[in-house]
């Protein structure tokens, strides 16, 4: 698994902005985006009613199982997958080869398919540009040791430094 590109402050205000513009295109309850190894990055929308923990991992999962599905029936990939319910659907697409979109609605699939192809280009551009700012700085989340986090994630001080 590739490693996530560092992101700043500003890299997830332009993220939660794509997100923000999809959901008012689609009418989607909730966005997440996800690495592939099922940590949530950011999140926009209506969620209180959702553990987005566990959906980021669990959405992750069944992406990646998609994905070995894809090889077995000889398909080079499977780009997104699609589950549908009564009150809620799940649609996750591929980002690039570190992160998915995720989308909770309660609307139609082809509204949510056809804006989600610009806001994976927008969410796409936007990690390469973290990427590009920092290349061989990224993390891979999936070795995050949650018992001491302090070595990744720092508080900014008032003069802007990390502490």
């Amino acid at each position: 698994m590739g490693t996530l590109p560092q992101l700043i402050e500003e890299d997830i205000q332009g993220l939660n902005g794509v997100l923000r513009e999809f959901i008012r295109s689609t009418d989607a309850t909730a966005t997440l985006i996800i690495d592939k190894g099922g940590f949530l990055i950011t999140y926009q929308g209506q969620t209180d009613d959702f553990d987005l923990t566990t959906i980021g991992a669990l959405a992750s999962g069944a992406f990646l199982a998609n994905q070995t599905i894809a090889g077995l029936v000889h398909e080079p990939n499977f780009n997104s997958t699609y589950q549908q319910g009564e009150k809620y659907s799940l649609f996750i697409i591929n980002v690039d080869e570190h992160c998915l979109l995720a989308v909770i609605f309660g609307s139609q699939i082809g509204v949510v398919k056809y804006f989600a192809v610009g806001a994976v280009e927008k969410i796409a551009r936007q990690l390469k540009v973290a990427h590009d700012r920092a290349p061989g700085q990224g993390i891979d989340l999936s070795m995050l040791n949650m018992a001491d986090p302090k070595e990744i994630f720092r508080k900014k001080g008032a003069d802007g430094q990390a502490s």
